[in-house]
């Protein structure tokens, strides 16, 4: 159904009664003129790409192009493809631009972040999910007050948007799901698509973004999505019959109950600066799509990530708790392992796999688009690779003591039986993404999702385990060039 059909408000409020659509005469136009410049501004830049995703074991380029930008050091995970953020500018925070007009186009996402979080906290409490108590959220009054009183001062926006009503038992549960941490930019030209998918199950037409649920969410928490369509550009007219219900030419984002085809969906229009809200559990209960149109259109979906595994600050805390099992002899520097207890060999290569297939790996995967930004993320990522090398080693370690033959026979095969399945991992992932590689046209030989040649990284051949030449500890310790791939020649 569409605004047009009769019962359509009626179908609205009884079964998608969580989303909330805000037209555009609501915003106030400051802040419209602020994000729509920086929407051309990033793509003038050509800071927009196409996602290499992976479903089902196959890989596909995402017909829409994209950008994640958020707090630093953050990502945000889907489809098995990990983004890592463009630091929006933060206090604390050395961020070098490449230009000052990708800084300013932060900026202006930044104060988008802002509003929209107090427009979902309102709409939290116009639906009665938590009493009325008066409590600031001060984290977004410090950043937005000069902004905000700006806005007030010309009647843009209520005064009393700065101020956010809750029970004060709610409100951690409150912040944490509305405080979104990242925004993932889209941006399509349909008419420079070769094909899109039609939508199955309504009739809706072209579809940009097939149905789905957002990923790698804290749980219940709102989404927000701000969108602009470049009405006014010159759009081809369509010999196609219109699909019954909406029109083409109009951007549109679909709903249905999950699951469910009984239940009629929503195809919601959407205009220049219209925005919406999907609040509380709507996410988990429904899948949305979004139904393209004739003219280019960006959008900022704004997002609570769940970054429980997903921060700088995380992964660099289990390379720590890895790295406290090497130890360096204080005479002849050769490294060593503190314990083979199989728990703590098994921990340390199961965050050894982490740091190479969920960060390195993924990182580099999708060529070097964040340079276009910012290189804010070099460090870190020379950093984690520093880490790497030292796992690397203490694999070699671990190889090397259960290779020795006056080890304890049960020991050995307690050893050997927790650290064989985590190579065993090491080397599938290791070929998978030598073929996902191969599928990207942006990878560089020497990035580290190219695999490197047998001799570089012994840990490919692992079925022969009980015949592996295996050097001492001291030798690896003295000599680690000897079996690093080349990760820092990029």
């Amino acid at each position: 159904m569409t605004p047009e059909d009769a019962d359509f408000h009626q179908l609205w409020k009884t079964k998608y009664s969580k989303l909330i659509f805000r037209k555009s005469d609501t915003v106030p136009e400051e802040l419209h003129q602020m994000v729509q410049e920086a929407f051309l501004t990033l793509r003038k830049h050509e800071c927009f790409f196409q996602d290499l995703v992976r479903i089902k074991g196959k890989d596909f380029l995402t017909p829409v192009s994209r950008i994640l930008i958020g707090n630093p050091g953050c990502t945000y995970k889907y489809l098995n493809t990990r983004l890592f953020t463009v630091p929006w500018p933060t206090e604390g925070y050395d961020i070098k631009y490449c230009s000052p007009q990708i800084q300013d186009a932060c900026k202006a996402l930044i104060r988008l972040n802002d509003y929209l979080h107090i427009e979902a906290v309102k709409a939290l409490e116009g639906q009665n999910f938590f009493e009325t108590k008066e409590i600031k959220d001060t984290t977004v009054i410090d950043r937005e007050q000069n902004f905000t009183t700006s806005l007030t001062e010309k009647g843009s926006i209520s005064k009393d948007q700065s101020s956010c009503c809750v029970r004060e038992d709610d409100y951690v549960s409150l912040r944490n799901r509305t405080s979104y941490n990242v925004t993932l930019l889209n941006y399509m030209d349909p008419l420079q698509m070769l094909y899109l998918k039609q939508e199955p199950y309504f009739g809706m037409g072209n579809m940009a973004v097939s149905w789905h649920h957002d990923e790698n969410l804290v749980e219940r928490s709102t989404v927000a999505v701000y969108s602009y369509s470049c009405e006014g550009s010159a759009v081809e007219e369509s010999d196609e019959p219109k699909p019954e219900g909406r029109d083409p030419a109009v951007w549109h984002v679909g709903l249905k109950v999950a699951w469910d085809i009984e239940t009629p969906g929503l195809a919601i229009p959407l205009h220049q600066g219209d925005f919406y809200l999907m609040l509380d559990d709507l996410n988990m209960t429904h899948q949305h799509c979004v139904l393209a149109g004739f003219s280019p259109r960006f959008s900022s979906t704004h997002r609570v990530a769940d970054c429980s595994r997903g921060t700088l600050e995380y992964i660099f805390g289990r390379c720590e708790l890895a790295l406290q099992n090497l130890q360096t002899d204080s005479d002849s520097m050769a490294l060593s392992l503190k314990s083979l207890e199989a728990a703590v060999v098994k921990q340390v290569e199961e965050i050894h796999n982490e740091v190479e297939f969920e960060w390195l790996r993924q990182f580099w995967f999708q060529g070097k688009r964040y340079l276009k930004c910012t290189d804010w993320w070099l460090k870190p990522m020379a950093k984690l690779e520093e880490f790497w090398k030292k796992m690397e080693i203490m694999s070699s370690l671990v190889l090397s003591e259960v290779g020795k033959k006056e080890q304890i026979k049960e020991k050995r095969k307690e050893a050997i039986s927790c650290f064989l399945p985590v190579l065993t991992e090491r080397q599938r992932l290791r070929k998978e993404w030598t073929a996902r590689t191969e599928f990207q046209p942006e990878a560089q030989p020497c990035d580290p999702c190219r695999e490197p040649t047998a001799a570089g990284m012994p840990m490919v051949f692992i079925t022969v385990f009980s015949q592996m030449p295996v050097r001492s500890g001291r030798e690896l310790a003295r000599r680690p060039e000897t079996r690093m791939p080349p990760l820092l020649d990029r």
